[in-house]
């Protein structure tokens, strides 16, 4: 289960963006939030990603 939240950054040159994926913790069974910046082409195999 993915949560998509995509905010975009730009810093420069560069195009930044933000993204939240929602995982499950294999410890506990909660849910937390994984977030990461990076180029705006990378965001979709972001969040397929486990």
């Amino acid at each position: 289960m993915a949560k998509k939240s995509v905010a975009s950054l730009q810093t420069g040159t560069k195009k930044l963006t933000k993204a939240i994926r929602m995982e499950k913790s294999p410890k506990t069974g909660a849910y937390v939030f994984v977030e990461s910046v990076m180029a705006g082409d990378q965001v979709n195999e972001f969040l397929k990603g486990k």
